[in-house]
This record gives structure tokens, sequence and C-alpha cells, in this order.
């Protein structure tokens, strides 16, 4: 059975992606709001991983929901949330089982238990977090076991997640994303897959 994975080519996500991959074939997902971007660098980051990739685009005007939404409250987080619900409310429509890295002390994106209660209800879909149950600390030991990584702040590393469209179209607005979003804060980028117990210099 295929799961369809929302992939952002960072580390917490191609994680998932190799747990899932235990019991599923798996695709990986990345969202977009301009057709144009072209993901080169997630698309790059799922083939090190193996898995085929699918780029999706976010419903027209969607963007521009969002947008108000974080001027309207202040913050990032509801709009980032409502995103992630948005994504998996797509993925549901085209597989049977849908997934992502959300970690155990996650706060953003994270579905609440009723949340995601609702969403199976609804959707019919088997919503899987296969990371919830591992914090940060177990979940980075697995990614040095599992991967190789790039770091960076956010808008210097070229992967999926959301935040990087949402910035950017903020800031071709005028507004000052110092007041919206946290300072320094770190993305990451798969750039290879590393076979555990297998020195890099036989690879």
């Amino acid at each position: 059975m295929k799961a369809g994975i929302l992939f952002s080519g960072g580390k917490d996500s191609s994680l998932a992606a190799i747990m899932v991959s235990r019991d599923y074939e798996v695709e990986l997902n990345t969202f977009v709001f301009d057709p144009e971007n072209r993901m080169a660098s997630v698309s790059e980051a799922a083939n090190a991983l193996g898995f085929p990739f699918k780029k999706r685009v976010f419903r027209e005007n969607f963007l521009d929901e969002v947008i108000a939404m974080i001027l309207r409250s202040g913050y990032v987080n509801e709009a980032i949330n409502t995103v992630h619900r948005e994504a998996l409310t797509v993925l549901s429509e085209i597989y049977d089982v849908v997934g992502d890295g959300t970690r155990l002390d996650d706060r953003v994106p994270m579905l609440t238990r009723s949340q995601v209660q609702s969403f199976a209800d609804l959707s019919g879909c088997s919503y899987i977090r296969p990371l919830l149950g591992f914090s940060k600390r177990e979940v980075q030991r697995l990614v040095e076991r599992y991967l190789v990584v790039l770091y960076g702040e956010t808008g210097m590393i070229r992967n999926g997640d959301y935040e990087g469209e949402i910035r950017q179209a903020l800031q071709e607005r005028g507004h000052c994303i110092g007041d919206l979003f946290p300072s320094a804060h770190q993305q990451s980028l798969v750039v290879a897959r590393q076979i555990p117990g297998v020195c890099e210099e036989s690879l």
C-alpha cells in the first residue's frame, strides 16, 4: 500500500519516510504556493533517499488567506498549522495513508488529538506520525545514523518548509518578518542517505 508523506527535504520528514517505508510504499510530497517554484534541492533530497517525489500546488489564493491570518493574529503558529492541515487534506484525497515528520516536542506544525480524530473521521484516511514518540535528542541520534544533513537558518537552506514562501510573500508586501517569526530558526536539508554500519569511505 502506498503512503503519502509530507516532505520538506529536511531531517525529520526524511527520517519519518525511512521509518514508514518499512511497511508501506512511500511517496514524498512537497507543497508549494507558487507553481513556478521548482523545488530542485528538495527533489534532489528525495532522490538521495530513493523515494518518488511529487510537487503539489496549494489551491489558488490560499497564500493570501494565510498572510491575512498571520497579520490578523500577529503570530504564525495558527497559520502554519492551517497550511499543514490543508496539505494533509489534499493528500487524503490521493492516499489511504498519509504521514509527516512531526516529533514529540514539536509545537508547529502539530495537530491535536481531537484534530487528528476529526481528520480521520472526515477523510477516512489513516494519519501516521512515526516520530511522535521520539524526543528531539533521539531524533537527532537516528538522523546521525541514517542521514547526511546540511543545516542553516531559514532563507539560507532551500528546503520545502512552508515558512520559506510565507516569509517571502510577507517581505514582498512590505511587512517586517522579524516581528512575526522567531530569529535564528534552524532549518535542515538532506543531501545523502547513510547505510548504518558502513563506514563513509566505503560508500
